[in-house]
């Protein structure tokens, strides 16, 4: 088995990022027509594509249940780049449930969270550790953020089990690339003395770390498949519980292969388009409808409907699914359903609309 596998023949129900948020799932699963053991009466499967912990209430009940699905055969799963955090041990905002180092900073957006004892993050890491990159079929592929067929090449000779092993090596040929930068990085940190994560204070625009975060992210395939096309950007931004100095890319506008493909990560939203909920920097679905394909050809359909920042709304006593979803594309019928119960068709598979898409002639 390598990094790169197959998906199940089949009616397939892809399901979004969770982000912790068990109950959303549940009320998903229901929604879809599963059991509590994940039996479908039509036969289907379900497809996870990633990011299934951090930043929500319940982590360990999401992996738990995602795990049973998964051993039992009655679902498959790709990593997500928190997935990979975990691998990794790199604890970042959002993941103090399993991190203790994390616990006390996380406070203050995500509590309260339920978290781990060692045993059950051993079984986590057992469980992660044996998760592909993607999954593909003839009339379909899955990853978590982007499919870049260079960088797929790269990684499609790979065993089973080996992510942590090949994206730390490829982080330290990055970092022996990105040495020189570090004195230019340094004299642009003269005279700002907040970190990185104090929201409050924006940090100037340093162009040595931009570059660095750049070289960083396009050299390593596997960060680059789970967590995007990535550039310099031209201002700070706040995302993810830190100031950033790269954007991400629409990948998508510069695919041309005629298989679809199905991502989470980028957190669509439905009426509101801020971006103020945890993320931050240029809004990629500008001009594109939350339920439409998107890309070149449109045949590339983003899952992620933001429950990732129901965090936000809980602190701020708001309906929960009002803004933050959770939701599923089943395929091969290209429908919608979302944790609410709400069902919508999609629009724009495989029609290239300058205007859906925000094209210049």
């Amino acid at each position: 088995m390598s990094l790169i596998q197959t998906l199940p023949d089949g009616p397939l129900d892809i399901v979004g990022d969770i982000h912790g948020e068990y109950e959303a799932l549940r009320h998903l699963l229901r929604h879809l027509g599963y059991d509590e053991q994940g039996h479908h009466a039509a036969g289907r499967t379900l497809v996870f594509v990633g990011d299934f912990c951090d930043r929500g209430p319940d982590s360990p009940a999401v992996l738990a249940l995602v795990e049973s699905l998964v051993e039992a055969g009655r679902a498959v799963a790709v990593l997500g780049n928190h997935e990979i955090n975990l691998l990794r041990e790199d604890a970042k905002d959002g993941s103090g449930w399993f991190f203790d180092e994390r616990k006390e900073r996380d406070q203050v957006r995500y509590a309260p969270f339920n978290d781990t004892d060692q045993s059950a993050r051993r079984k986590i890491m057992a469980f992660l550790s044996r998760l592909p990159i993607a999954l593909e079929r003839a009339d379909l592929r899955v990853i978590h953020a982007a499919w870049i067929g260079d960088k797929i090449d790269q990684i499609r000779h790979l065993p089973a089990g080996s992510v942590r092993e090949h994206y730390d090596a490829w982080e330290k040929v990055a970092r022996q690339c990105a040495q020189e930068l570090e004195p230019r990085i340094a004299e642009e940190g003269l005279g700002w003395e907040h970190d990185l994560e104090d929201a409050l204070h924006a940090p100037p625009f340093m162009h040595g770390l931009a570059d660095k975060e750049a070289l960083k992210q396009m050299m390593n395939p596997l960060k680059v498949l789970t967590s995007g096309v990535e550039r310099k950007g031209e201002a700070a931004f706040y995302s993810s519980g830190r100031w950033r100095f790269t954007e991400r890319v629409q990948w998508w506008n510069e695919y041309a292969e005629g298989i679809p493909v199905v991502v989470g990560h980028y957190w669509r939203r439905f009426g509101s388009t801020d971006v103020n909920d945890n993320k931050g920097g240029p809004d990629l679905f500008d001009g594109v409808p939350a339920h439409a394909w998107h890309g070149k050809t449109g045949n590339v359909f983003c899952v992620d409907f933001s429950v990732g920042a129901r965090w936000s709304a809980r602190k701020a006593n708001q309906p929960l699914a009002a803004r933050f979803k959770l939701a599923a594309l089943q395929w091969p019928e290209r429908v919608l359903r979302f944790d609410d119960g709400v069902v919508m068709e999609t629009e724009g598979f495989l029609i290239f609309s300058k205007k859906i898409q925000g094209y210049a002639d």
